[in-house]
């Protein structure tokens, strides 16, 4: 049984678990990519936690949540069944999310002087490719089923099963 929130508070805590888990998951992946995580001490991950947190969830509640909910609804097969509007949003909401916090580390990178003397456009091109191939598989086969799980341990009842 897949479960989704419905009310806006539910879709709140939602969106906070989900991102909670993808952007210690994707951070911790980029910042030991790029070498930077046995450089950092423990509180400038934790800024960068806080801080690259609060941008995601902001992406992904007023921008890529919206757009991803309007788009992967608007095919008829993933109004079909509970799993398929489940990967059709997953699908959706990933692409938007590596495209916009790709760009966000990018510039992070480029105001900490990190990628001098590289191409910016091939940099973010690259990284995208490479937070695709984790945040898919990720989101789809881990984060996904636990947060889907424990947000229906959380809100238990009819109201919580996912309608599509």
């Amino acid at each position: 049984m897949s479960i989704l929130p419905v009310s806006k508070k539910e879709q709140v805590i939602f969106g906070l678990m989900m991102c909670t888990g993808m952007v210690v998951v994707m951070m911790t992946f980029n910042l030991w990519h790029t070498g930077m995580l046995g450089r950092m001490s423990e509180m400038q991950m934790l800024l960068q936690f806080v801080l690259c947190f609060v941008i995601a969830f902001l992406v992904e509640s007023f921008i890529v949540g919206p757009i991803a909910r309007k788009i992967a609804f608007s095919f008829s097969f993933a109004r079909s069944s509970k799993i398929k509007g489940v990967v059709t949003m997953s699908l959706f909401m990933v692409i938007g999310m590596v495209l916009l916090m790709s760009l966000y580390g990018i510039i992070t990178a480029v105001a900490a002087g990190q990628l001098e003397g590289e191409s910016v456009i091939s940099t973010y091109l690259h990284t995208i490719v490479r937070n695709f191939g984790l945040a898919l598989p990720y989101q789809l086969i881990v984060l996904g089923p636990l947060v889907r799980y424990v947000f229906g341990k959380l809100f238990k009842g009819p109201a919580a099963v996912m309608t599509v």
